[in-house]
């Protein structure tokens, strides 16, 4: 990640972390007037986010860093490191929600529980197009750079926004005569939020273990080889992610009669087309297999 890619990913950290703060004081205070422990949890969750956004922002600064003596590829795979410690935040989370939820309703005696005010319907409805305004903010700004950890962070926004509507719709259920309803979308909310981890870890781990690019990249990147004059044929194509840039290596088929030299400038255009083409590419390591 460049210098400005970081300063991208930073400004969106803090408009997150200021933005969680906000809103998680918001909905605690919403949660304990209305009697909602719905909202409570909710709140909750919104707290962890800023710990969560301090990961982000600590994975960001060392896959920022030059490459070095001990790390001659470069420092692009402790962003995943980061979002995979997010999604297990995020898990832990998910099931304390979940097991307050729980202990509600094995305790029984629903008749006894509070019912939620309506100002924990506000809270629910502020937080629904907040946390969707964060999620959106933050993944636009994840797919202009790239960045596997600020997306994991959208995810936590997205996350929160569900949560909401689970806590929003408990709550109205509440105020219709049935209290209970608040404990089972905290179960609810638990299972969103489990979800969201757990697609996370998936992505994170994809990035730490050489996954190759999806299909699409992949026929996008042959189809700009072949375009390359003198290129005849593409034997082999390989990808493979390294945090939130990508490898690639590629064999080329060319005319068996060039000279070196032509050979070269072959590989060196196409070595050139992809990296310009696919910003996020890292290196490419281009092999000329002559013409049979």
């Amino acid at each position: 990640m460049n210098s400005e890619e970081s300063k991208i990913a930073m400004k969106t950290s803090i408009v997150s972390i200021v933005g969680n703060l906000m809103l998680s004081v918001f909905k605690l205070i919403a949660g304990l007037i209305a009697n909602s422990g719905a909202m409570i949890s909710d709140a909750v969750h919104s707290a962890s986010d800023v710990f969560s956004t301090l990961i982000v922002i600590i994975g960001v600064k060392i896959s920022s860093k030059e490459a070095d003596e001990d790390h001659p590829y470069g420092h692009e795979r402790f962003e995943p490191i980061a979002a995979g410690l997010l999604s297990m935040v995020l898990a832990v989370v998910g099931f304390e929600i979940g097991m307050s939820g729980v202990k509600t309703l094995i305790a029984g005696h629903y008749d006894e529980l509070a019912v939620p005010g309506v100002l924990a319907i506000v809270a629910a409805a502020v937080s629904i197009v907040a946390k969707e305004a964060m999620y959106r903010y933050t993944r636009i700004n994840a797919d202009r750079i790239g960045s596997t950890a600020l997306k994991a962070d959208a995810w936590h926004h997205r996350s929160d926004a569900l949560s909401s509507v689970g806590a929003l719709i408990g709550i109205i259920f509440a105020r219709a005569g049935w209290p209970v309803m608040d404990s089972v979308a905290s179960v609810v909310i638990c299972v969103f939020i489990l979800k969201a981890a757990i697609d996370i870890y998936r992505e994170s781990l994809d990035r730490l273990v050489d996954k190759s690019a999806d299909e699409k990249v992949m026929n996008e990147i042959r189809d700009e080889i072949l375009q390359v004059d003198g290129v005849v044929d593409v034997d082999d194509l390989k990808t493979r992610l390294f945090g939130n840039k990508m490898y690639v290596d590629v064999e080329i088929v060319a005319d068996g009669a060039l000279t070196l030299t032509q050979s070269h400038e072959i590989a060196e255009a196409v070595h050139m087309r992809i990296e310009t083409r696919f910003p996020e590419t890292k290196h490419c390591m281009v092999h000329v297999n002559p013409d049979e």
